[in-house]
């Protein structure tokens, strides 16, 4: 009777060993966490293939997640939706160079890392990864009202609609419009019509022509020599009745 006992429980022992052996063989170690990929994070959101392509046609995309998982300075991604695209005037990504639609990207892109709460207290011009942001090439001001976001570029505004990712390193903000910015979208100032000839050359002629009701220098030097010749016929009129005198 003790035997059978004893057997039994070596066998129920042996059966439970067996079974956690393979459950814990079963399971997969938890692996390393991901690198972060923006295009990952766009496609997984929806509603940005327009941005995504453009992302890849100027392999912005790869630049930035190169940077983010290479380097401890963060990013602030301001991303317009399918429909802020398609809003925009038929032809206008079409109409744009390379380098503009690198520019237009880089527009779209802080070098650094802000939360809500700091677009509150940033320092206008917010600088982009386009470059400089005085006026007349890529300025981009926020301004907030409550919790509310605004952007404004110099060519149009855009509200700031939704947080669609943040990790303390990047932070991914949807926009309901393409940031346009002004040296691409701007209007350039109107240039002077050119003077015709023409309109030059009577401008000329009437400088150079006398004061209505005025004498002109021709004019007036023959009246002079009228008067002379008068009192000149005069005089020998006069020398002759004094001789017969």
């Amino acid at each position: 009777m003790d035997q059978t006992l004893v057997s039994t429980s070596l066998l129920l022992t042996i059966l439970l060993l067996q079974c956690t052996t393979t459950t814990l063989a079963q399971a997969p170690a938890p692996g390393p966490a991901g690198p972060t990929n923006v295009t990952k994070i766009l496609e997984k959101a929806g509603q940005f293939t327009t941005l995504i392509r453009l992302f890849k046609i100027t392999q912005i995309g790869d630049q930035i997640n190169t940077q983010l998982n290479n380097s401890n300075q963060g990013l602030t991604i301001f991303a317009p939706t399918d429909n802020a695209f398609a809003s925009l005037p038929a032809g206008t990504l079409n109409s744009l160079s390379d380098q503009q639609k690198v520019s237009l990207i880089q527009f779209h892109i802080l070098p650094t890392f802000l939360t809500t709460t700091q677009f509150q207290t940033v320092s206008n011009p917010v600088r982009t990864q386009a470059g400089d942001s005085a006026n007349g090439a890529f300025p981009l001001n926020v301004t907030t009202s409550g919790n509310q976001v605004n952007i404004t570029t110099g060519v149009n505004e855009a509200t700031v609609s939704n947080t669609m990712y943040t990790d303390n390193q990047l932070a991914v903000y949807q926009v309901d419009k393409v940031l346009l910015p002004l040296s691409i979208f701007g209007t350039p100032s109107p240039t002077p019509a050119p003077t015709s000839p023409k309109a030059t050359k009577k401008k000329a002629a009437a400088a150079d022509s006398p004061v209505a009701g005025g004498d002109s220098p021709d004019a007036s030097e023959a009246g002079d020599r009228r008067r002379v010749h008068g009192f000149l016929g005069f005089g020998v009129a006069v020398v002759a009745m004094l001789y017969h005198l």
